[in-house]
């Protein structure tokens, strides 16, 4: 199988009791949920957008009447110099009546039409061409759904967010080991350090980059649960300075309010998507990954009716 180079950024989803800005690396993605304390990172991580809404919708999402609604989460790395890539691309539709999110994570190395630019690529290089918003645009059109917002993450507020919530609980199903790391098989306790080492490993699996993904899955969902407790509520400052300086949405904090108060039962259930059928291939002594069209259309197709769009 070709392999899907793809470094391990990963994501959260936070929400709080008065945010809820989705997020994951790859992300990593998690959910928080707080109180009043968040208005001023709320305030702080909130980037507006020049379009008022998704070109894909005759209308805005209403909150309150608790429409589905849509998630990019990108897991930058950004380096000195350089503005960095996305490294870590994940999608997530909301959905309150179903009680569910479902995840897909895109390979960085997937080849498309770069909006914007009107040439193929990596999708992941459209975060280095133009930022947040020609990512949006790019994924959007990869996916042919509305992306309703966009959450950026640095990649150096994994650790510390994971810290601040005390670790996570994963199931281990491969025994592997990473630098100075060894994970056996069964129940792990982790923290920040270890889990960046967890989620990132890829060479040693023989999934490759699917049971990569599979990983952060499980980070995703420890992040949810261990948000999700009321023993978290002392951690919040430590998880509000983590997210300050490291995370950007161009979701508000009274959008973030609204969805916290009719949203969060969806984080009951989260499903992933997953790509597997597409393969390798060289072109022009570049390497990428593409997509197998019947799968990718069949990704769309329940993206779209998961947003209520069929």
């Amino acid at each position: 199988m070709a392999e899907v180079q793809k470094k391990s950024h990963k994501k959260l989803l936070l929400w709080a009791g008065g945010i809820a800005c989705l997020l994951v690396s790859s992300v990593i993605c998690y959910a928080l949920f707080v109180v009043n304390a968040l208005t001023e990172t709320a305030k702080e991580i909130h980037e507006p957008m020049e379009r008022v809404f998704s070109e894909k919708r005759e209308d805005p999402v209403v909150f309150h009447e608790k429409d589905p609604f849509s998630v990019l989460i990108l897991g930058v790395d950004e380096r000195e110099g350089d503005k960095g890539r996305s490294d870590t691309m994940i999608v997530l539709t909301v959905n309150p009546t179903l009680q569910s999110i479902k995840m897909v994570s895109i390979p960085r190395d997937t080849y498309s039409a770069i909006v914007g630019m009107g040439f193929e690529d990596k999708l992941n290089h459209a975060y280095a061409f133009g930022g947040i918003e020609m990512s949006l645009a790019t994924v959007e059109h990869f996916l042919d759904i509305p992306i309703d917002y966009v959450v950026q993450v640095n990649m150096k507020s994994f650790k510390e967010i994971i810290d601040a919530v005390g670790g996570v609980s994963v199931t281990n199903t491969l025994e592997f080991a990473v630098d100075d790391h060894s994970f056996p098989k069964g129940e792990l306790i982790l923290y920040g350090e270890e889990a960046l080492a967890y989620v990132r490993m890829r060479m040693d699996d023989p999934r490759g980059d699917f049971g990569r993904q599979d990983r952060q899955k499980q980070v995703i969902q420890g992040v949810l649960q261990k948000g999700a407790k009321l023993s978290s509520l002392l951690k919040f400052k430590g998880i509000f300075d983590a997210i300050g300086n490291n995370v950007k949405t161009n979701m508000t904090f009274d959008e973030m309010v609204d969805v916290q108060k009719n949203y969060r039962n969806a984080a009951k259930s989260v499903e992933q998507i997953r790509f597997e059928k597409g393969e390798g291939k060289r072109m022009d002594g570049i390497w990428y990954y593409m997509m197998d069209s019947g799968e990718l259309e069949d990704v769309k197709e329940e993206l779209k009716a998961h947003l209520g769009m069929e």
